[in-house]
């Protein structure tokens, strides 16, 4: 019988042994899979563009043709299409109309012939969307880029961008981190305009309703609204008719210094802002500016987009970027939870993997916004020091405390203290805390064409503060006499939804926000019959499924959300809404065992949990993601945690995670 079968065979949960052994089983395999240095690392998994992308870059560059590894990649892709003959933004998901240009267009540069079935149904599907021409701004820049359509097809975002004043209302430090590190080197390429090497010769005009130099209206964003639609609209075309005139001199020095920002910025094999898009950019920055390949810019810019590759046997992809901070320290919580000699043990090495990667000497974009504090935050990957990630930064620091706590001595207190310091000091105005950046709000840039994603900022949102207040509280903090604690825990009170949930950023969705927020909340001492928690526990309890676990599909980040919608349970999210309602004080509600009796139905002959479902976020409404770390953790973490609490002396959860 199969996990699903089982889980629609739902039973009353299972005697003490029975929990006991899901749990051994989980923790064992779980600690299998970690590094030798004692970290782990987890496949992250995005949509069809980021290989679609590596492909495209090597043809752009002629770089040597390896059939291997694109016949790989040319499977993958196939087997992410979708029924409706295009390509998702994540599984089961509705056609995409820039995915299915990618991926179509990787697979004819790789050579699947035109006549293929799976070809001809998606050049079907993308042209009964409106072809190509409607494809978003970052696809419309790489179309330009292979000559497939003219330039005045893309926003003018002039490299002169480099050379504003700070109070312009458009200037790199008020855009994200990620729009920056994209950005900056893609400015290059929009001025000098280079051409794919191509060698193959293949083009995909045959994707276009109208030939695309005849093509007069370009797409704007679902979001983009009057009157900033209409006011940023007539400034690009003002730009496209006057930039081919700006001055030689401010277009040149405009040049060098993106140049020299990205350089400065590079970030070795682990590449610019660590990110694929990124370090894609940067590469071909280089060598539009005429940089030998053999330059060692040049050499660690190529490396590092090739170790973002997995390939297996039969298949292969490649990732947006790696996540082993994030992994590692997941993994220590659910460890400590479980508890135990081995446990505790592993967790203890896996933080003393992580103590040295604390970033405690530079000064990061960050610090544009707050330039009087002192770094000491963690990146989400192996490197990144200029982008420290605020949520790993309290993630980090809440497990070496919980860790001191056990062990009764605190050989990380200076990291933590320094850990702790930075958190505070990047705090927003309104209380909340973004992921990278303070006080990112300029929210009109969201309306520029260029940010047709609506991504270009990094905001304060519930996830991301729920876990600092998650850190400060746990860390001893109390609302009578931590203004920094009271204003986080106020900001998440405010933002809580009508129907008492949060929304969620960087997990899926509104399920992960309020496990997120209410662990803060009950971690912050706020009663857990606070109007507040009574409103997000109903709300979590009326979503859940018949088979006893919760689902959410990625259709909520819609712009029409209206709320919940049924979607397939997964183990990931049933572990966050266990995790949720254990905050609140729950642990003997009846959805609680109903949530752990399916944790166990659904638990894999191997120890963990299949997962194929995409739980996770990039851009809400464009990217997201499928870390394949989730269904590891996160069921683990939720079933130790409710054996403590049954078993316990108190039914209060004592961390902040």
């Amino acid at each position: 019988m199969t996990a699903t079968a089982r889980a629609q065979k739902f039973s009353p949960i299972a005697a003490p042994d029975a929990l006991e052994d899901s749990i051994d089983r989980a923790t064992d395999a779980l600690l299998a899979l970690g590094k030798s240095d004692g970290h782990w690392c987890f496949e992250l998994e995005a949509d069809c563009t980021i290989p679609a992308e590596y492909v495209l870059m090597r043809h752009y560059r002629d770089e040597p043709i390896d059939g291997v590894l694109e016949g790989k990649i040319a499977v993958y892709l196939r087997r992410v299409q979708g029924v409706h003959g295009g390509w998702p933004l994540f599984k089961d998901g509705a056609f995409n109309i820039s995915a299915s240009v990618k991926a179509y267009f990787a697979l004819k540069m790789i050579g699947d012939r035109l006549d293929a079935p799976h070809m001809a149904r998606a050049r079907a599907a993308i042209l009964a969307h409106g072809g190509a021409a409607t494809s978003n701004v970052f696809t419309r820049a790489l179309l330009a880029l292979y000559g497939e359509i003219p330039w005045r097809g893309v926003p003018v975002m002039p490299a002169e961008i480099m050379l504003l004043p700070k109070w312009f209302p458009f200037h790199l430090d008020k855009v994200s981190y990620w729009a920056r590190t994209v950005l900056v080197p893609l400015l290059v390429l929009m001025a000098k305009k280079p051409r794919a090497v191509n060698r193959l010769d293949v083009h995909i005009a045959e994707l276009f309703t109208t030939p695309p130099d005849e093509v007069r209206v370009w797409p704007k964003g679902a979001h983009q609204t009057f009157p900033w639609t209409a006011i940023f609209g007539a400034i690009d075309k003002l730009l496209h008719v006057v930039e081919p005139y700006f001055p030689k001199r401010s277009r040149d020095a405009s040049i060098v210094e993106a140049e020299r920002w990205t350089t400065k910025r590079l970030n070795g094999v682990d590449g610019l802002g660590a990110i694929f898009p990124a370090m894609v950019n940067s590469l071909l920055m280089y060598e539009a500016l005429g940089v030998s390949s053999s330059d060692p810019r040049v050499v660690v810019a190529r490396e590092a987009i090739e170790r973002l590759l997995v390939v297996t046997d039969t298949q292969a992809y490649c990732q947006p970027c790696v996540s082993p901070v994030w992994d590692t320290a997941l993994v220590c919580h659910a460890l400590l939870e479980v508890g135990g000699r081995e446990a505790q043990a592993r967790a203890r090495r896996a933080l003393d993997w992580l103590a040295p990667l604390q970033i405690l000497d530079v000064s990061g974009d960050w610090a544009a916004r707050r330039p009087d504090v002192r770094p000491g935050g963690w990146a989400f990957q192996y490197a990144n020091a200029h982008y420290p990630d605020v949520d790993d930064t309290a993630v980090v620091v809440a497990a070496m405390d919980r860790v001191a706590r056990a062990d009764g001595n605190n050989p990380y207190a200076t990291r933590i203290a320094r850990g702790r310091e930075w958190v505070e000091g990047v705090q927003s105005r309104n209380g909340g805390w973004g992921a990278f950046d303070a006080d990112n709000t300029y929210h009109y840039l969201n309306h520029i064409p260029f940010a047709d994603h609506g991504a270009l900022l990094d905001p304060p949102t519930a996830d991301v503060s729920a876990r600092c207040v998650s850190m400060l509280a746990q860390l001893g903090d109390r609302m009578e006499t931590s203004e920094s604690l009271q204003r986080g825990v106020d900001y998440l009170i405010a933002d809580q939804m009508k129907d008492g949930s949060w929304f969620g950023r960087w997990g899926a969705n509104y399920i992960y926000g309020t496990w997120s927020s209410l662990s803060a909340l009950n971690a912050a001492g706020l009663a857990h019959d606070h109007d507040s928690c009574r409103r997000a526990v109903a709300w979590l309890a009326s979503i859940q499924n018949p088979d006893g676990g919760w689902g959410e599909d990625l259709d909520s980040y819609k712009l029409d959300y209206r709320g919940h919608e049924r979607a397939p349970s997964t183990a990931s999210q049933t572990a966050w809404a266990l995790l949720g309602l254990m905050a609140a004080g729950e642990v003997d509600h009846p959805s609680i065992a109903r949530g752990v009796a399916y944790l166990q139905q659904t638990q894999a002959e191997h120890g963990l949990w299949e997962e194929a479902r995409f739980t996770a976020t990039g851009f809400p409404r464009v990217f997201y993601l499928r870390y394949h770390g989730y269904g590891k953790i996160f069921p683990l973490w939720a079933l130790a945690r409710y054996r403590n609490l049954t078993r316990g002396d108190s039914k209060r959860v004592q961390f902040g995670l």
